[in-house]
């Protein structure tokens, strides 16, 4: 008799099928997706078990009984290979093998290849985007245990699982609406002359050097939501002050760049908030014990990043003593005399953006400081306003960590879009076309801090199943003093961000292992408890604000270009008269600051001692240009 052939490509399918039924008896395994040598790790298994019957779990000869057993799971725990390469996994009763899958043990080293490969790579390449997704590639290789074979389907899963999933986690998205919504506010108000009509207020009495500089501080500071946008609005709209004051370009270019990064570090509504709660949310799982979310330990982060506040302190003290040191004193005194870099630039130019920025100024229109205030104070207000609503306790702390800070943000932004919206077109200043070009605008200068993100999502997701914090943990977890690790994690975040040039690239890297390795050497202290969360507190603010004073330092810092490039100021005319503030401030906030903090100090006098150094500093060693 002739069989049809459906029935004959079936049943080897059928067969095949069926055995599998009777081998597994219908278990399921929940296993790590990679193993690393030496590294205890744990399975459960899922099916119908018999309390009464003995199992064993071999691998290589080697037997494991179950820590636990219960009807429907098999728990074993504290297993270790101690050999690379693919093993054979078999669940062992009284009738033989039950199931059995094969599973891939690297070297624990290799898991730290992924952030290292990211970190030499940005060095190299100056560009932190292929570095990460370079490091992605890898690490996906590295799940697959290094096959050949594997090697263009990681490439394909970097992209369908590690990628989309970050893009598709609730969280991820609210965050990135969010910046995006903010940056396409900030556009609508630049565009629409809000921008200009604040700094034409503030500048209406600043009539002396002294004066002009500060009056660019205090709006360095007012424009405390984004350091891109800080950075342009400012420097853009004050290049023409500094020139008829005579302040030279490089002290411009100072005041910008140490009132826009640290300022975004520290505010608690700013574009850096969505991207700093998130990689520090995704380093939270896994940490028994620590009960605090993501925004509050942000939250209680902020005192102890010392050199933010001392920078912008710092700027306040040369603006207002009119002092300055290093090299700044001459450019000073060059500009005094009317030696000024680049000072043919037209107000045409400058307020058109006929030099290619795309935030410009529309021409002919009234400058009404009211169409940023107003935005801007509904961000501000509905951001509060939207956390406490959402939160439920009896004090602010517990309803701080039980509101919804991400869906707050969106639902903030998108408001104060709206507003500015509204404002722009029912003045007659921009039509609705102008409006979203404005927006889009805005936006795109968030879209390379948004890759970024996803990039540094991805990697943290990856780290996690390469296991890459729990053998950090395992081999330094003993050996790094506890009080001094918020040190360590300030010059390693240092000297990353001055090679690469990106503080939130080197954040990306940083905090998935960061926070549970301080969290590990604080339990291998048995110090697991909340009088001891400053040090959590002060290694998450080392991450954020080592960055911070890299990236000041850098010349191929993206802040310190763009920067320069709003400023009219040379790159290396601002890295090397901007240095010596740096190391002023970055010493005092290491040395004064993070070490004794450490050691259990209280914040607020270190802080109070960093603020008294620098005036000492610029007390003895500034120079009167004036």
């Amino acid at each position: 008799m002739m069989w049809p052939m459906k029935e004959i490509f079936r049943l080897p399918l059928i067969a095949y099928l069926f055995s599998c039924s009777l081998f597994s008896q219908n278990i399921t395994i929940d296993a790590p997706k990679i193993i690393l040598k030496d590294l205890g790790f744990g399975l459960v298994f899922s099916g119908e078990f018999d309390g009464d019957t003995d199992y064993l779990l071999s691998i290589n000869g080697q037997n494991f009984k179950p820590g636990q057993i219960t009807r429907e799971k098999l728990f074993f725990d504290k297993i270790k290979i101690s050999e690379t390469g693919t093993h054979s996994v078999s669940l062992l009763n009284e009738l033989g093998v039950i199931y059995q899958f094969n599973k891939n043990v690297i070297s624990g080293w290799i898991s730290v290849l992924p952030p290292l490969i990211a970190i030499v790579l940005a060095f190299m390449s100056r560009s932190v985007i292929p570095s990460l997704f370079a490091a992605i590639w890898f690490g996906v290789w590295s799940l697959s245990g290094f096959r050949l074979g594997g090697i263009i389907s990681s490439l394909l899963d970097s992209f369908h699982y590690y990628i989309l999933n970050t893009l598709i986690d609730r969280d991820h998205a609210i965050i990135t609406l969010f910046t995006l919504m903010l940056g396409g506010m900030v556009g609508i108000v630049y565009r629409s002359g809000g921008m200009h009509g604040i700094i034409q207020h503030m500048i209406k009495k600043a009539n002396t050097p002294r004066k002009g500089q500060i009056a660019i501080w205090l709006f360095g500071i007012i424009i405390f939501f984004d350091d891109y946008s800080n950075t342009l609005i400012v420097g853009n709209t004050s290049r023409l002050l500094c020139d008829k004051l005579k302040i030279s370009r490089q002290k411009l270019a100072y005041l910008v760049d140490s009132t826009s990064a640290p300022v975004a570090t520290i505010a608690v509504i700013t574009t850096w908030i969505g991207f700093q709660v998130g990689i520090i949310a995704d380093a939270l799982p896994g940490l028994d014990g620590l009960n605090e979310s993501a925004y509050i330990l942000f939250i209680h982060s902020i005192p102890y990043s010392f050199y933010p506040f001392l920078a912008i302190i710092m700027v306040g003290f040369v603006v207002f003593s009119g002092k300055d040191i290093g090299p700044m004193v001459y450019a000073e005194k060059k500009a005094r005399m009317g030696i000024q870099y680049n000072p043919d630039m037209s107000e045409t130019e400058t307020e058109s953006g006929s030099d290619g920025d795309d935030l410009f100024v529309k021409m002919n229109i009234p400058y009404r400081a009211i169409n940023a205030i107003i935005p801007i104070a509904v961000l501000i207000f509905s951001m509060f306003y939207f956390i406490f609503t959402s939160g439920d306790g009896d004090s602010i702390k517990d309803i701080l960590g039980s509101s919804d800070p991400f869906g707050a943000l969106m639902h903030s932004t998108l408001l104060s879009a709206l507003a500015a919206a509204g404002l722009a077109i029912g003045q007659g200043i921009l039509n609705l076309n102008e409006t979203l070009d404005a927006w889009f605008s805005g936006l795109k200068f968030m879209l390379m801090g948004m890759l970024v993100l996803i990039l540094a999502w991805a990697i943290a997701d990856l780290s996690k199943d390469l296991h890459t914090a729990d053998y950090i943990v395992s081999t330094l977890g003993d050996s790094i003093p506890m009080p001094i690790l918020p040190t360590i994690v300030f010059l390693v975040a240092a000297a990353t961000a001055f090679g690469t040039g990106s503080s939130w690239g080197v954040m990306a890297i940083l905090m998935p292992l960061v926070i549970p390795l301080t969290w590990a050497v604080m339990d291998n202290n048995g110090a697991t408890t909340p009088e001891n969360y400053h040090i959590l507190y002060s290694s998450i603010a080392c991450v954020l604000t080592g960055a911070v004073w890299a990236d000041h330092c850098s010349p191929i810092s993206d802040t310190t270009i763009l920067t320069s490039m709003a400023s009219g100021c040379d790159l290396m005319e601002h890295v090397w008269t901007q240095m010596p503030y740096a190391i002023s401030t970055g010493a005092a906030a290491l040395l004064l600051g993070t070490l004794p903090a450490g050691f259990g100090a209280p914040w607020w006098i270190l802080l109070l001692l960093g603020i008294l150094s620098q005036g000492l500093v610029i007390r003895h060693l500034g120079r009167t240009v004036d």
